[in-house]
């Protein structure tokens, strides 16, 4: 979307299958394929989307997919057709050089794998090399010492070099890091999860990350199993889509497949997607 001198697209890191009972949580499996049919394996697949927000002075990435460091054993486990993201940004005339921000909704695997990369020597590097990366402090605190729940979901080679090198930016609650951008915290699906607002004129978009991954996760009661706070997952949702039905803004879902982005109306009484390409 062209919003004035912003532009503000959809870059894909390419698609992962997760468990369909962990993503739709209560919900029962006669209900939920229905919308989205699992493979032999239960899984569902996901896509794993990021946000460019490019302006005249300043390009931002939200978000940054799995990356190419996993194993070939885990990619298969996850079924991981990933490491697009580059190639991606190559489509908008960007090379890893030119992002100047990356905003990290949270740090699990899925979202912040791409931060780092593998030199020749198979050390763990920053992959943007001048970008400051912005992060909850209380995601970057539990991503260090994850519970036992959560260790599979944090790998430390994805976000330790980015202290190391002096890249890390830890922030505490909503951060407006340029006019009309803005950091909003949504924790629920993981300990200080983050949304990104974006705001020009009467345009407006909502990368709302994992607090509704899916078009499928638009009705309140669809939490995924995996939320680590699904009541304050539902507090923030219901804030969060009031907000986007009520004002007309553009909502893009972290892991929407078949659609990434559109407007949401309430029909019936339940929220209904009209999407759009972003």
């Amino acid at each position: 979307m062209n919003l004035g001198s912003t532009s503000v697209n959809v870059v894909r890191d390419g698609t992962i299958l997760v468990d369909g009972g962990s993503i739709f949580g209560q919900i029962p499996k006669s209900q939920w394929e229905l919308m989205v049919k699992p493979d032999r394996k239960n899984r569902i697949r996901l896509s794993m989307n990021c946000l460019l927000i490019q302006t005249p002075e300043t390009n931002i990435l939200v978000d940054t997919g799995a990356g190419s460091k996993r194993t070939e054993k885990f990619k298969e486990m996850y079924g991981l057709n990933g490491n697009k993201l580059l190639k991606g940004l190559k489509t908008f005339g960007l090379t890893t050089r030119d992002i100047d921000a990356v905003v990290l909704s949270h740090l699990h695997f899925d979202h912040g794998g791409g931060c780092t990369k593998l030199d020749r020597t198979g050390n763990a590097i920053p992959t943007f090399p001048k970008a400051t990366y912005m992060v909850q402090r209380a995601c970057w605190e539990e991503a260090i010492s994850p519970n036992e729940r959560y260790k599979g979901s944090f790998y430390q080679d994805d976000f330790r070099p980015l202290e190391e090198k002096g890249q890390l930016q830890l922030l505490d609650g909503d951060t407006e890091i340029i006019p009309g951008v803005t950091i909003k915290f949504a924790s629920g699906p993981s300990i200080g999860h983050q949304i990104v607002l974006v705001e020009r004129g009467s345009e407006k978009i909502a990368y709302v990350s994992d607090l509704v991954p899916t078009p499928h996760h638009l009705p309140l009661p669809h939490i995924p199993a995996i939320d680590e706070l699904p009541n304050e997952t539902l507090i923030r949702k219901r804030e969060v889509l009031d907000m986007i039905i009520n004002g007309g803004w553009v909502i893009v879902f972290g892991h929407g497949y078949e659609h990434s982005a559109g407007y949401v109306q309430q029909r019936n009484g339940k929220p209904h997607l009209l999407p759009i390409e972003v």
